[in-house]
Protein backbone atom coordinates (compact mmCIF):
# COMPACT_ATOMS: atom_id res chain seq x y z
CA UNK A 1 0.00 0.00 0.00
CA UNK A 2 1.23 3.55 -0.91
CA UNK A 3 2.68 5.31 1.83
CA UNK A 4 1.61 9.20 1.89
CA UNK A 5 4.24 11.53 3.49
CA UNK A 6 3.84 14.11 5.60
CA UNK A 7 4.32 16.69 2.53
CA UNK A 8 1.37 14.94 1.40
CA UNK A 9 0.52 13.85 -2.04
CA UNK A 10 2.87 14.89 2.41
CA UNK A 11 -5.31 19.87 -2.02
CA UNK A 12 -16.92 27.69 -6.99
CA UNK A 13 -17.91 25.60 -3.85
CA UNK A 14 -20.64 25.73 -2.20
CA UNK A 15 -22.11 24.69 1.68
CA UNK A 16 -25.42 24.31 2.79
CA UNK A 17 -24.69 23.59 6.76
CA UNK A 18 -24.70 27.04 8.04
CA UNK A 19 -20.97 28.00 8.87
CA UNK A 20 -19.22 28.80 5.38
CA UNK A 21 -16.65 32.12 6.12
CA UNK A 22 -16.24 33.39 2.94
CA UNK A 23 -13.87 35.87 4.75
CA UNK A 24 -13.67 35.53 8.16
CA UNK A 25 -11.64 38.48 10.57
CA UNK A 26 -11.34 38.78 14.11
CA UNK A 27 -14.86 40.52 14.69
CA UNK A 28 -16.85 37.69 13.00
CA UNK A 29 -15.19 35.14 14.82
CA UNK A 30 -16.72 36.60 17.84
CA UNK A 31 -20.07 35.60 17.16
CA UNK A 32 -18.72 32.21 15.12
CA UNK A 33 -20.98 28.98 16.93
CA UNK A 34 -19.30 25.83 17.00
CA UNK A 35 -19.71 23.05 14.31
CA UNK A 36 -18.69 20.17 16.96
CA UNK A 37 -22.67 18.72 16.19
CA UNK A 38 -21.82 18.48 12.30
CA UNK A 39 -22.17 14.96 11.74
CA UNK A 40 -19.13 15.45 8.85
CA UNK A 41 -16.51 16.34 11.11
CA UNK A 42 -15.87 14.62 14.03
CA UNK A 43 -13.08 16.05 16.16
CA UNK A 44 -11.22 13.90 18.73
CA UNK A 45 -8.62 14.25 21.22
CA UNK A 46 -4.85 12.61 20.27
CA UNK A 47 -3.12 13.15 23.66
CA UNK A 48 -4.03 15.52 26.38
CA UNK A 49 -3.28 16.04 30.38
CA UNK A 50 -3.71 18.37 33.14
CA UNK A 51 -0.60 20.51 33.87
CA UNK A 52 0.97 19.33 30.63
CA UNK A 53 1.40 21.79 27.17
CA UNK A 54 1.87 19.47 23.73
CA UNK A 55 1.99 21.39 20.36
CA UNK A 56 3.42 22.16 17.60
CA UNK A 57 2.56 18.66 14.65
CA UNK A 58 3.84 20.73 11.50
CA UNK A 59 7.42 21.09 13.32
CA UNK A 60 7.65 17.43 13.46
CA UNK A 61 5.77 14.99 10.74
CA UNK A 62 2.92 12.85 9.85
CA UNK A 63 2.62 9.70 7.58
CA UNK A 64 0.03 7.41 6.80
CA UNK A 65 0.25 3.28 6.03
CA UNK A 66 -3.44 3.26 5.13
CA UNK A 67 -5.17 3.33 8.71
CA UNK A 68 -1.86 3.27 10.53
CA UNK A 69 -1.05 7.07 11.11
CA UNK A 70 2.50 8.12 13.33
CA UNK A 71 2.72 11.95 13.99
CA UNK A 72 5.54 14.01 15.57
CA UNK A 73 4.82 16.41 18.31
CA UNK A 74 6.17 18.24 21.17
CA UNK A 75 5.13 17.74 24.92
CA UNK A 76 6.31 19.87 28.00
CA UNK A 77 5.24 20.86 31.37
CA UNK A 78 2.40 23.66 31.13
CA UNK A 79 3.95 27.03 32.63
CA UNK A 80 1.67 29.97 32.54
CA UNK A 81 3.84 32.71 30.91
CA UNK A 82 3.22 36.43 29.55
CA UNK A 83 4.23 35.36 26.81
CA UNK A 84 2.66 33.62 23.60
CA UNK A 85 3.30 29.55 24.54
CA UNK A 86 2.94 27.61 27.67
CA UNK A 87 5.51 25.64 28.67
CA UNK A 88 8.44 25.14 29.91
CA UNK A 89 10.66 25.34 27.37
CA UNK A 90 13.48 22.92 29.85
CA UNK A 91 11.30 20.22 30.26
CA UNK A 92 10.41 19.96 26.49
CA UNK A 93 10.82 16.85 24.19
CA UNK A 94 10.00 14.80 21.24
CA UNK A 95 6.33 12.61 20.88
CA UNK A 96 4.84 10.38 18.59
CA UNK A 97 1.18 9.21 18.69
CA UNK A 98 0.61 6.14 16.54
CA UNK A 99 -2.92 5.11 15.67
CA UNK A 100 -4.02 2.02 13.52
CA UNK A 101 -7.64 2.83 12.95
CA UNK A 102 -7.25 5.58 11.05
CA UNK A 103 -7.12 8.47 13.74
CA UNK A 104 -10.31 7.08 16.38
CA UNK A 105 -8.26 6.10 18.76
CA UNK A 106 -4.20 6.87 19.76
CA UNK A 107 -1.30 5.60 21.32
CA UNK A 108 1.56 7.82 22.45
CA UNK A 109 5.24 6.82 22.44
CA UNK A 110 8.56 8.60 23.34
CA UNK A 111 11.14 9.74 20.57
CA UNK A 112 13.83 9.29 22.80
CA UNK A 113 13.20 5.72 23.58
CA UNK A 114 12.37 4.96 19.54
CA UNK A 115 16.54 6.05 18.57
CA UNK A 116 16.00 9.73 18.70
CA UNK A 117 18.88 10.74 21.30
CA UNK A 118 20.20 13.61 19.91
CA UNK A 119 19.43 17.16 21.66
CA UNK A 120 17.35 19.60 19.41
CA UNK A 121 14.79 22.77 19.71
CA UNK A 122 12.25 21.49 22.00
CA UNK A 123 13.61 18.15 22.28
CA UNK A 124 15.89 19.54 25.21
CA UNK A 125 17.72 16.46 26.69
CA UNK A 126 20.12 16.69 29.15
CA UNK A 127 24.00 16.66 28.22
CA UNK A 128 24.28 13.20 29.94
CA UNK A 129 21.33 11.67 27.41
CA UNK A 130 22.08 13.58 24.52
CA UNK A 131 24.12 12.08 21.58
CA UNK A 132 26.30 13.72 19.68
CA UNK A 133 25.15 13.94 15.75
CA UNK A 134 27.47 12.42 13.81
CA UNK A 135 28.35 11.81 10.10
CA UNK A 136 26.39 9.59 7.37
CA UNK A 137 28.68 6.77 6.50
CA UNK A 138 26.85 4.36 4.73
CA UNK A 139 23.89 5.36 2.08
CA UNK A 140 20.65 4.55 3.26
CA UNK A 141 19.80 1.80 1.59
CA UNK A 142 16.74 2.10 -0.15
CA UNK A 143 13.97 5.14 0.20
CA UNK A 144 11.07 3.27 -1.74
CA UNK A 145 11.28 0.97 1.05
CA UNK A 146 7.31 1.44 2.16
CA UNK A 147 8.60 1.54 5.62
CA UNK A 148 11.09 4.39 5.36
CA UNK A 149 11.05 7.59 6.68
CA UNK A 150 13.02 10.78 7.38
CA UNK A 151 12.76 13.36 9.39
CA UNK A 152 14.49 16.55 10.10
CA UNK A 153 15.44 18.12 13.71
CA UNK A 154 17.19 21.62 14.39
CA UNK A 155 19.29 23.08 16.41
CA UNK A 156 17.51 26.76 16.31
CA UNK A 157 14.99 28.07 13.80
CA UNK A 158 17.09 30.35 12.09
CA UNK A 159 20.04 29.08 10.70
CA UNK A 160 20.39 25.96 12.65
CA UNK A 161 22.02 23.41 12.52
CA UNK A 162 20.17 20.60 11.57
CA UNK A 163 19.96 16.76 12.05
CA UNK A 164 18.00 14.10 10.70
CA UNK A 165 16.99 11.04 11.46
CA UNK A 166 15.77 7.99 9.45
CA UNK A 167 13.17 4.71 9.97
CA UNK A 168 13.05 1.81 7.95
CA UNK A 169 10.18 0.50 10.30
CA UNK A 170 7.48 2.91 10.45
CA UNK A 171 9.08 4.50 13.13
CA UNK A 172 9.59 1.63 15.60
CA UNK A 173 13.15 2.90 15.50
CA UNK A 174 15.01 5.67 14.29
CA UNK A 175 18.94 5.46 13.20
CA UNK A 176 20.75 8.96 13.99
CA UNK A 177 21.23 11.56 14.74
CA UNK A 178 23.15 12.65 11.78
CA UNK A 179 24.56 15.73 11.31
CA UNK A 180 23.02 17.99 7.59
CA UNK A 181 24.86 20.60 5.38
CA UNK A 182 24.38 24.33 5.60
CA UNK A 183 25.13 24.17 1.72
CA UNK A 184 26.69 27.22 1.70
CA UNK A 185 23.85 29.46 2.63
CA UNK A 186 23.80 31.14 6.03
CA UNK A 187 22.24 27.84 7.82
CA UNK A 188 19.69 25.78 7.51
CA UNK A 189 17.42 25.45 10.73
CA UNK A 190 14.36 23.03 9.00
CA UNK A 191 11.18 21.02 9.33
CA UNK A 192 10.42 17.88 7.34
CA UNK A 193 9.22 18.22 4.30
CA UNK A 194 10.10 15.96 1.19
CA UNK A 195 9.65 13.56 -1.65
CA UNK A 196 10.54 10.27 -2.46
CA UNK A 197 12.04 10.17 -5.93
CA UNK A 198 14.16 6.77 -6.39
CA UNK A 199 15.56 4.08 -4.32
CA UNK A 200 18.54 6.45 -4.11
CA UNK A 201 17.05 9.87 -4.48
CA UNK A 202 15.22 11.91 -2.72
CA UNK A 203 14.02 15.86 -2.96
CA UNK A 204 13.76 18.13 0.07
CA UNK A 205 12.12 21.48 0.72
CA UNK A 206 13.95 23.58 3.80
CA UNK A 207 14.30 26.52 5.46
CA UNK A 208 17.28 28.47 5.50
CA UNK A 209 18.06 31.81 7.22
CA UNK A 210 18.46 34.76 5.71
CA UNK A 211 21.55 36.84 5.27
CA UNK A 212 20.85 38.33 8.75
CA UNK A 213 20.88 35.20 10.68
CA UNK A 214 17.21 35.12 11.18
CA UNK A 215 14.73 32.45 9.61
CA UNK A 216 13.29 33.61 6.21
CA UNK A 217 14.00 31.01 2.64
CA UNK A 218 12.71 28.27 1.20
CA UNK A 219 15.44 25.71 -0.66
CA UNK A 220 14.57 22.79 -3.12
CA UNK A 221 17.81 19.91 -2.11
CA UNK A 222 18.34 16.53 -3.72
CA UNK A 223 19.91 13.51 -2.71
CA UNK A 224 21.08 10.90 -5.08
CA UNK A 225 23.28 8.64 -3.81
CA UNK A 226 21.14 7.63 -0.83
CA UNK A 227 22.11 10.75 1.47
CA UNK A 228 25.78 10.53 1.50
CA UNK A 229 25.70 14.30 -0.35
CA UNK A 230 23.39 16.93 -0.96
CA UNK A 231 22.85 19.42 -3.61
CA UNK A 232 21.09 22.95 -3.08
CA UNK A 233 19.09 22.53 -6.80
CA UNK A 234 17.60 26.21 -6.46
CA UNK A 235 16.00 29.05 -4.27
CA UNK A 236 12.09 29.47 -4.21
CA UNK A 237 11.54 33.05 -4.60
CA UNK A 238 13.86 35.32 -6.53
CA UNK A 239 14.82 37.70 -3.29
CA UNK A 240 15.47 37.67 -0.17
CA UNK A 241 11.97 38.29 2.06
CA UNK A 242 11.57 41.24 4.38
CA UNK A 243 9.98 38.62 6.51
CA UNK A 244 9.90 35.44 5.94
CA UNK A 245 8.83 32.56 3.79
CA UNK A 246 9.21 29.20 5.54
CA UNK A 247 8.13 25.91 6.53
CA UNK A 248 7.13 24.74 2.95
CA UNK A 249 4.33 21.75 2.20
CA UNK A 250 5.35 20.39 -1.23
CA UNK A 251 3.59 17.51 -4.04
CA UNK A 252 4.50 16.28 -7.10
CA UNK A 253 1.93 16.51 -9.70
CA UNK A 254 3.53 15.08 -12.59
CA UNK A 255 7.51 13.89 -13.36
CA UNK A 256 8.11 17.44 -14.15
CA UNK A 257 5.42 20.00 -11.69
CA UNK A 258 6.17 20.41 -8.25
CA UNK A 259 4.13 22.55 -6.30
CA UNK A 260 4.92 23.92 -2.75
CA UNK A 261 2.70 26.38 -0.45
CA UNK A 262 4.23 27.73 2.60
CA UNK A 263 4.19 30.30 5.46
CA UNK A 264 4.79 33.68 4.14
CA UNK A 265 4.85 37.17 6.20
CA UNK A 266 5.43 40.51 5.31
CA UNK A 267 6.26 43.21 7.33
CA UNK A 268 5.04 46.83 5.98
CA UNK A 269 2.39 46.21 6.56
CA UNK A 270 2.83 43.38 8.62
CA UNK A 271 0.58 40.28 7.01
CA UNK A 272 0.78 36.72 7.41
CA UNK A 273 -0.67 34.54 4.65
CA UNK A 274 -0.07 31.58 2.31
CA UNK A 275 2.30 31.89 -0.63
CA UNK A 276 2.49 29.08 -3.40
CA UNK A 277 5.40 28.45 -6.35
CA UNK A 278 4.98 26.52 -8.93
CA UNK A 279 8.18 24.57 -10.87
CA UNK A 280 7.03 23.39 -14.51
CA UNK A 281 11.21 22.16 -15.05
CA UNK A 282 11.57 19.74 -12.07
CA UNK A 283 12.83 21.75 -9.51
CA UNK A 284 14.77 24.60 -11.99
CA UNK A 285 13.33 27.39 -11.41
CA UNK A 286 9.81 28.27 -9.38
CA UNK A 287 7.41 30.71 -10.26
CA UNK A 288 5.18 32.31 -7.77
CA UNK A 289 1.49 31.47 -7.88
CA UNK A 290 -1.96 32.85 -6.80
CA UNK A 291 -1.92 33.34 -2.71
CA UNK A 292 -3.67 30.23 -1.41
CA UNK A 293 -4.77 32.00 1.71
CA UNK A 294 -4.71 35.91 2.17
CA UNK A 295 -5.13 36.34 5.94
CA UNK A 296 -3.94 33.66 8.29
CA UNK A 297 -4.13 35.91 11.52
CA UNK A 298 -1.85 36.68 14.40
CA UNK A 299 1.20 35.12 13.87
CA UNK A 300 -0.03 32.78 11.03
CA UNK A 301 0.05 29.57 9.75
CA UNK A 302 2.61 26.87 8.04
CA UNK A 303 0.55 24.65 5.43
CA UNK A 304 -0.53 21.26 5.38
CA UNK A 305 -1.02 20.29 1.95
CA UNK A 306 -2.20 17.05 -0.06
CA UNK A 307 -3.17 15.62 -3.34
CA UNK A 308 -6.43 13.87 -2.78
CA UNK A 309 -7.10 10.09 -4.34
CA UNK A 310 -9.78 12.39 -6.88
CA UNK A 311 -6.64 14.67 -8.14
CA UNK A 312 -7.96 17.61 -6.49
CA UNK A 313 -5.20 19.70 -3.71
CA UNK A 314 -6.65 20.23 -0.12
CA UNK A 315 -5.05 22.31 2.01
CA UNK A 316 -5.15 22.85 6.06
CA UNK A 317 -4.07 25.72 7.80
CA UNK A 318 -4.85 27.33 10.84
CA UNK A 319 -6.14 31.08 11.20
CA UNK A 320 -4.77 32.51 14.84
CA UNK A 321 -6.95 34.91 16.64
CA UNK A 322 -6.72 36.09 20.37
CA UNK A 323 -10.92 35.97 19.96
CA UNK A 324 -11.12 33.10 18.72
CA UNK A 325 -8.57 30.80 16.74
CA UNK A 326 -9.87 28.24 13.92
CA UNK A 327 -9.02 25.14 11.91
CA UNK A 328 -10.06 25.64 7.92
CA UNK A 329 -9.86 23.98 4.86
CA UNK A 330 -9.55 24.75 1.23
CA UNK A 331 -9.96 22.76 -1.89
CA UNK A 332 -8.58 23.28 -5.55
CA UNK A 333 -9.35 21.16 -8.12
CA UNK A 334 -7.02 23.18 -10.88
CA UNK A 335 -3.66 21.99 -9.08
CA UNK A 336 -3.51 24.86 -7.18
CA UNK A 337 -4.35 27.55 -9.28
CA UNK A 338 -7.08 28.61 -7.65
CA UNK A 339 -8.72 27.75 -4.33
CA UNK A 340 -12.44 27.74 -2.90
CA UNK A 341 -13.30 29.98 0.01
CA UNK A 342 -12.23 28.70 3.26
CA UNK A 343 -14.57 25.90 4.90
CA UNK A 344 -14.68 26.46 8.36
CA UNK A 345 -13.46 22.84 9.86
CA UNK A 346 -13.21 23.94 13.96
CA UNK A 347 -14.14 27.14 15.07
CA UNK A 348 -15.94 28.67 18.20
CA UNK A 349 -14.25 26.88 21.31
CA UNK A 350 -12.76 29.70 22.07
CA UNK A 351 -9.24 28.90 21.57
CA UNK A 352 -6.97 31.97 21.76
CA UNK A 353 -4.11 32.07 19.52
CA UNK A 354 -1.51 29.16 20.95
CA UNK A 355 -2.83 26.51 18.71
CA UNK A 356 -2.67 25.29 14.78
CA UNK A 357 0.40 23.97 13.27
CA UNK A 358 -1.57 21.28 10.96
CA UNK A 359 -0.75 18.24 9.42
CA UNK A 360 -2.84 16.24 7.16
CA UNK A 361 -3.76 12.61 5.56
CA UNK A 362 -5.85 10.97 3.37
CA UNK A 363 -7.70 7.94 5.57
CA UNK A 364 -8.73 4.10 3.06
CA UNK A 365 -12.19 5.55 3.49
CA UNK A 366 -11.22 8.70 1.83
CA UNK A 367 -11.73 10.79 5.10
CA UNK A 368 -9.19 13.85 5.76
CA UNK A 369 -7.63 14.08 9.23
CA UNK A 370 -6.36 17.27 10.34
CA UNK A 371 -3.68 16.63 13.58
CA UNK A 372 -3.26 19.80 15.19
CA UNK A 373 -2.64 21.76 18.89
CA UNK A 374 -5.54 23.13 20.12
CA UNK A 375 -7.32 24.55 23.61
CA UNK A 376 -9.75 26.33 24.83
CA UNK A 377 -7.98 29.46 26.57
CA UNK A 378 -9.96 31.90 25.99
CA UNK A 379 -12.64 31.11 28.31
CA UNK A 380 -11.38 31.97 31.96
CA UNK A 381 -13.67 28.94 33.24
CA UNK A 382 -11.67 26.25 30.46
CA UNK A 383 -8.02 24.98 31.55
CA UNK A 384 -5.84 26.62 29.78
CA UNK A 385 -3.94 23.53 28.78
CA UNK A 386 -2.58 23.19 24.94
CA UNK A 387 -3.41 19.63 23.47
CA UNK A 388 -2.86 17.70 20.78
CA UNK A 389 -6.30 17.44 18.56
CA UNK A 390 -7.85 15.48 15.78
CA UNK A 391 -10.30 16.06 12.90
CA UNK A 392 -11.84 14.12 10.67
CA UNK A 393 -13.56 15.43 7.71
CA UNK A 394 -16.22 13.36 5.23
CA UNK A 395 -16.09 15.60 2.27
CA UNK A 396 -18.52 13.45 0.68
CA UNK A 397 -21.02 14.65 3.67
CA UNK A 398 -20.59 17.59 3.12
CA UNK A 399 -20.55 18.03 -0.17
CA UNK A 400 -17.12 18.77 -1.67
Amino acid sequence: MEKILFKYRLFPLVLSIGFFCFACNDHTEKRAKSNDDIESIKHLKVYSQDGRFAGWPANNAIWNWGDEILVGFVEAEHYETEGFHTYNRETARNKYARSLDGGETWVIEDAYELGQTGWAFDNNLPDELAEEPKILEESIEDFTNPDFLITWMRYNFHNGPSIFYYSNNRGHEWNGPYRFPDLDTPGIGTRTDYIVEGPQELSAFMNTAKENGREGRLVYTRTTDGGMTWELVSWLGDEEPEGFEIMPSTVRLSPTEIFSTLRARDMNPRRDYMKAYRSVDNGQTWNEETEPVFDTGAGGSPPALLQMDDGRLALAYAYRSRYGSRICLRISDDNGQTWSHEIPIRTGDMANADIGYPRMIQREDGKLLIIYYWNHAANPKAKPYRYIAASIIDLTELGI
